[in-house]
């Protein structure tokens, strides 16, 4: 199946899930993030992980639908004026920004605790230990140790240099403790979703605990190549093609791999990342097409 029947199938599953009812102003909001046109990205990584070890689509469709609602509440905070304080997302204007911040708060808290209920009201196919299972990475992912964890360290990043400059090959000026708390950050603040998409997938078609642990590897090297990406991109890229202010993170002197080790390091180390995903799907003897697609797309940002 191509990505776009993918896309098409997950959009229909996701308007489906989130029925407005009463209070219809909190489920409107909800449900403005979760519907903007995006790629779909962690769902898909979800449905061809299951059906990579023999899962029917169905089965896996409300955990990828809950990752991705998931995915936009981590958007809708990081949006928000205490955070990176964003007026566009994918095109159009923040959820704050159409529902007000209070409303956008309650939608994001609403989202994290409504994606799970998706998973358990929905997978109706799925025995009570696999379901236990994908609880517990859900809320791995999504909480204290996970995607929160990174968007900490990234709000603690911008007290530590006031602020960083964009890389200068005649200054390094950074240390070891930089490189380690920028990998954190993407480790967690990306690379968990990405993460939680996989290995969740893989525990729906009933992969093995080594299975699931090269995805994981696989995951982690791909939640970083994608932020080096849209790091690269924030320096080189559009409006137009990507949806939302460009240039803020360079303005605010945010950690990126950009600003620490500066453009051509970044896009040679993500084309050395990508190889290395390509590696272990080979060496697995994992063949998919659609996550070659996806590697492919990240590496021609």
């Amino acid at each position: 199946m191509k990505i776009e029947d993918l896309i098409e199938q997950v959009n229909q599953k996701l308007d489906e899930y989130m029925e407005i009812v009463y209070p219809q102003k909190i489920f409107k909001s909800m449900k403005y993030t979760v519907m903007l046109p995006g790629k779909r990205l962690r769902p898909i990584m979800c449905i061809e992980s299951a059906r990579l070890f023999g899962a029917k689509i169905e089965d896996v469709m409300p955990t990828a639908c809950a990752i991705e609602m998931l995915h936009a509440q981590t958007l809708i905070h990081d949006d928000l004026p205490c955070m990176d304080n964003d007026d566009y997302r994918r095109g159009k204007l923040t959820n704050h920004k159409v529902f007000g911040e209070a409303i956008a708060v309650l939608a994001g808290d609403a989202l994290l605790t409504f994606a799970p209920q998706v998973i358990l009201k929905y997978s109706k196919n799925l025995s009570s230990e696999k379901l236990v299972k994908i609880m517990s990475e859900y809320f791995q992912a999504a909480g204290a140790y996970g995607v929160i964890a990174g968007q900490v360290m990234d709000i603690e990043a911008e007290k530590l240099h006031t602020p960083y400059q964009l890389y200068d090959a005649d200054d390094e000026k950074y240390t070891d403790e930089d490189a380690e708390l920028l990998n954190f950050i993407h480790l967690h603040k990306t690379g968990d979703l990405f993460k939680l998409a996989l290995r969740s997938g893989a525990i729906i078609g009933g992969a093995t605990d080594d299975k699931i642990a090269t995805l994981t590897e696989f995951a982690e090297k791909l939640g970083i190549a994608f932020q080096i990406a849209d790091d690269i991109l924030d320096e080189t890229s559009t409006f137009e093609k990507m949806g939302k202010t460009l240039g803020k993170d360079k303005a605010s002197g945010k950690l990126t791999y950009v600003a620490l080790y500066g453009l051509e390091k970044a896009k040679s180390d993500l084309d050395k990342l990508i190889d290395e995903c390509f590696k272990i799907l080979k060496d697995n003897n994992l063949e998919s097409e659609i996550f070659a697609n996806i590697l492919n797309k990240i590496k021609a940002c």
